[in-house]
């Protein structure tokens, strides 16, 4: 049977397994999910202690890490399932957008395993298993929904009309909002990962010690800048450096850290109020900074989704519940030709 028609049949199965390989930056995962929503089995391999010694993600030694541990995690997914080969109904994979070298070590190790077991494959875009992270979640989730995905490479308000169908509402025209946070660290001394340990430091802080102009003050779009408010912070602190003058760096990340969720939490919630949608998803590694998950649960009159934490970064789950409602949506199956796409749009 061709692997579209065993796609078609899978669409109208009772329950479907899907296991998922996660490789677009620094973390090797993969997961089994049942019918988009049940995980049987998430494990992931994080190179964070290998990447911190050069302050962020070395692209390079990432995809060689991904190459190594890639057989024992995808074997760890399928033996923590508690299923065989058999078992498993399609296989999915992240093909972007992401770094292109740790991409393909992902998709050529997916297409190897859907031809030698002759599994249909499912492509998956990188932002789409970030807002299934909530599927995940919150089992009573459906569209539509109102999802701000903020993250190291991305962060963009996205308007989910239906599973699989999108609007960008606003998106970044500079740095992301986890980029400004690894940046902000490293200025102030701290270790990669930069945005927990800014999080950290700021909880010893004054978060109205200093202010950081919000940018595109009075225009009416709903778009993000984060490159205004990093650089504030550098100079604010090569300012004290050059003068020889003593600062509290907890005061300087506090501010910072409530600049930068001030713009998120303000943004997403003017898209959620001009569209009328009363239900705001978070999504994305800087959906784990507790600040911001407090403000986005201050909100009144809206119903508000964060993803577990463990759902936050990247990982093999997000991707296999994505391709379930790809899958469902009528998506065609991935063949032998598909490749990385380092620059994959969401729509």
């Amino acid at each position: 049977m061709q692997k579209q028609e065993k796609l078609n049949e899978l669409r109208a199965a009772k329950h479907v397994n899907i296991l998922a390989i996660e490789t677009s930056c620094d973390e090797t995962a993969a997961a089994v999910v049942r019918d988009g929503r049940e995980v049987l089995s998430n494990v992931l391999y994080s190179q964070i202690e290998i990447h911190k010694q050069y302050g962020g993600v070395v692209p390079e030694i990432a995809s060689r890490n991904h190459v190594e541990k890639l057989p024992y995690i995808v074997h760890g997914a399928l033996e923590q399932a508690k299923l065989d080969w058999d078992q498993v109904d399609a296989l999915a994979v992240t093909s972007g957008p992401g770094l292109v070298g740790a991409l393909l070590t992902g998709v050529s190790y997916a297409k190897a395993l859907a031809y030698a077991l002759d599994k249909p494959l499912i492509a998956v875009n990188h932002m789409e298993g970030h807002i299934s992270a909530n599927y995940i979640t919150h089992k009573q989730l459906e569209p539509p929904f109102i999802c701000l995905i903020a993250s190291g490479g991305h962060t963009n308000i996205i308007k989910v009309t239906d599973y699989c169908a999108y609007e960008i509402l606003g998106s970044t025209r500079d740095d992301a909002a986890g980029e400004a946070f690894d940046k902000v660290a490293r200025v102030l001394g701290l270790t990669y990962p930069g945005g927990p340990n800014v999080q950290r430091l700021a909880e010893q802080g004054n978060p109205d010690c200093y202010v950081f102009t919000k940018p595109f003050h009075g225009e009416s779009h709903l778009d993000f800048s984060f490159s205004g408010i990093k650089t504030a912070v550098i100079n604010l602190v090569r300012g004290f450096e050059v003068r020889g003058q003593e600062y509290r760096k907890a005061d300087v990340a506090a501010s910072f850290q409530k600049a930068a969720v001030n713009l998120l939490i303000e943004n997403v919630f003017e898209a959620a109020r001009r569209t009328g949608i009363k239900k705001v998803v978070l999504g994305g590694g800087v959906s784990a900074n507790a600040a911001l998950r407090a403000r986005a649960l201050q909100q009144e009159n809206y119903q508000v989704y964060l993803p577990d934490l463990r759902y936050c970064t990247d990982n093999g789950a997000m991707i296999a519940s994505a391709a379930y409602y790809s899958m469902k949506k009528g998506c065609a199956a991935a063949g032998l030709a598909l490749n990385a796409e380092p620059g994959l749009e969401l729509i």
